[in-house]
C-alpha cells in the first residue's frame, strides 16, 4: 500500500489502458475522412510519420516518470518550479481533461440517440449524460480495481471491433493504395493540431502513480508501448478506409459508412455500439487519472484538504473523483464546456512543455538528456505555433483565473501551511537513477 491509504492496484496493463483510453475517444471516428480529403492515399501514412513526432514528447515524461513516483503527474513535476507553477499546470490540465470529458459526453448522448431516438431529446440528453458521468464516477469512487475491470471490458469492446474491421477492409479491398510523395510542409502544419490531439491523453498513467506498482519502471513502459500501439492501430484502420472507400468523400460518421460499406447496415450500428464503449472508455480514464490532480495539490497545500482525503472504506481519493464528476456532469449538461473548447489543445500543449522543461532540474544526464527536452520542447512550441489568436486569448484568461483560485485555494489552506505541512511532492535529488 502507498502513503495516504491508497493501495497499489495498477499494474503494467491497467497503466497501459490508462494511456490508451485517454488517446482513443471520439475522435479516431471522425478522422479518416478528413485525412482522406486533405491527403489522400498518404493518410495513413500521417500516423506512423506523427506517432515518431509525438514519442519525442512521450520518452521526456517516461524520464520524469521514472524519477517522479508521485500522484499527479505533470503535477509533480513542474513541483521544482514552485507551488505556484505547479498549481497553474495542474489547473490548465484539469481544465483542459474537463471540457474535453464534458464535449464526449455530449458525443456519447449524440451516439446514443442515433441508437434510440427518444434519447435525443433534452431530457433523454441529459439523463444519457447524467447516468454515464454518474456510473463511471460511482466505480470510480468504490475502487481503482473495478475502475481498471470496467476499462478492460470497455476497451475490449472498442479495441477489437477496429481491428477487425480494419483487417476486414483490407482483406476485402480490391488494392492497397500506394502512399505517393508526401504533402508539403505547409500542408502538414495545417493538420497538425488535428493529428497530435489524436494522440493526447496518453499522460494519464503518469497521474495515479501513487496507486501503480513499481511506478518507476510501469508507467515509462506503458507510456511508450501505448502510443507505438494506438499509432499501428490508426494506420490500420486509416489504411483500410482509404483502400475502401472513394476519394474525394466526406461522409459525416466516415468509420460507421466504411463499416456500412462492409457489411451493410449492420455496420453502421455496430459502429454506433464500438463508438459508445470508445467515448465511455475515454471519459472513464480520465475519471480514474484526472482527480488525482486535485489529490496531489491538496498534498501540495495549493488547494484545500478536502480534496487530499482518501476512502479509509475504498482507499481511493473519493472527494476528488466525485467533485470532477460533477464538474463533468455540469459542464456537459449546461453546454458551458463549448467555449472552454478552444484552449483545450493548447493548454494541454503548454502543460507538456512546462512539464518536459523540468526534466533537467530533476535528473543530471548531459547531452543524452538535452537531446531527450529540446526535440519534446520543439514539436509542443511547433505545435503550439499552429494555435489560432483566439486561443491564445483565452489561454491568458485562463492562467488569469488560475491567479485568482490560486491565491483563494492558498489562503484557504493557509491554516495547514502555517502549521508546518510539508509538500507530498518533492522534486527528487539531481543525481537520483530510475530503479
Amino acid at each position: 500500500m502507498s502513503g495516504g491509504g491508497l493501495r497499489r492496484e495498477i499494474g503494467f496493463a491497467g497503466s497501459a489502458l490508462l494511456s490508451f483510453n485517454g488517446i482513443v475517444g471520439a475522435g479516431i471516428f471522425a478522422l479518416p475522412a478528413t485525412l482522406h480529403l486533405q491527403f489522400g492515399a498518404f493518410s495513413p501514412w500521417l500516423f506512423p510519420v506523427f506517432g515518431l513526432l509525438f514519442l519525442l514528447i512521450v520518452l521526456p515524461f517516461a524520464r520524469l516518470a521514472s524519477l517522479f513516483p508521485h500522484s499527479g503527474g505533470p503535477v509533480a513535476y513542474t513541483a521544482g518550479f514552485g507551488r505556484l507553477v505547479s498549481f497553474q499546470v495542474g489547473w490548465l490540465y484539469y481544465l483542459a481533461r474537463a471540457t474535453a470529458l464534458a464535449a464526449n459526453a455530449n458525443v456519447f448522448a449524440t451516439y446514443a440517440a442515433s441508437l434510440w431516438p427518444p434519447l435525443g431529446t433534452a431530457a433523454g440528453r441529459a439523463a444519457t449524460i447524467l447516468l454515464l458521468v454518474g456510473a463511471l464516477t460511482a466505480i470510480n469512487v468504490v475502487g481503482i480495481r473495478r475502475a481498471l475491470r470496467a476499462l478492460d471490458a470497455l476497451t475490449l469492446l472498442k479495441a477489437l471491433p477496429l481491428i477487425g474491421l480494419a483487417f476486414w477492409g483490407l482483406i476485402a479491398a480490391a488494392s492497397i493504395p500506394a502512399p505517393g510523395p508526401p504533402p508539403p510542409l505547409s500542408t502538414f502544419e495545417g493538420a497538425v493540431l488535428l493529428l497530435l490531439y489524436a494522440f493526447v491523453g496518453f499522460e494519464n498513467s503518469t497521474v495515479p502513480a501513487d496507486e501503480t506498482a513499481d511506478p518507476r519502471r510501469t508507467i515509462p513502459r506503458a507510456l511508450i508501448a501505448t502510443v507505438i500501439a494506438t499509432a499501428t492501430i490508426y494506420f490500420l484502420i486509416q489504411l483500410a478506409y482509404v483502400s475502401v472507400m472513394p476519394a474525394g468523400a466526406a461522409p459525416a460518421a466516415p468509420l460507421a459508412a466504411f463499416a456500412e460499406a462492409l457489411i451493410g447496415p449492420a455496420g453502421a450500428l455496430l459502429l454506433g455500439g464500438v463508438a459508445l464503449a470508445s467515448v465511455a472508455g475515454n471519459i472513464g480514464s480520465a475519471l480514474t487519472s484526472t482527480p488525482r490532480v486535485t489529490f496531489a495539490l491538496a498534498g501540495q497545500g495549493s488547494l484545500p484538504r478536502w480534496f487530499g482525503a482518501v476512502s479509509a472504506r475504498f482507499a481511493t481519493p473519493a472527494n476528488s473523483v466525485l467533485f470532477m464528476g460533477l464538474v463533468v456532469a455540469a459542464l456537459a449538461v449546461t453546454g458551458s464546456f463549448v467555449w472552454l473548447a478552444i484552449v483545450s489543445t493548447l493548454a494541454r500543449l503548454v502543460v507538456y512543455a512546462v512539464s518536459i522543461a523540468a526534466l533537467p532540474r530533476a535528473a543530471k544526464g548531459g547531452a543524452a538528456m538535452w537531446a531527450t527536452v529540446v526535440p519534446g520542447l520543439a514539436v509542443c512550441g511547433w505545435a503550439a505555433a499552429q494555435s489560432k489568436w483566439p486561443s491564445w486569448a483565452m489561454l491568458a484568461g485562463a492562467l488569469a483565473a488560475g491567479l485568482i483560485l490560486y491565491a483563494l485555494a492558498r489562503r484557504q489552506a493557509g491554516s495547514s501551511a502555517s502549521a508546518g505541512t510539508v509538500s507530498s511532492i518533492q522534486p527528487p535529488p539531481s543525481n537520483r537513477s530510475p530503479s
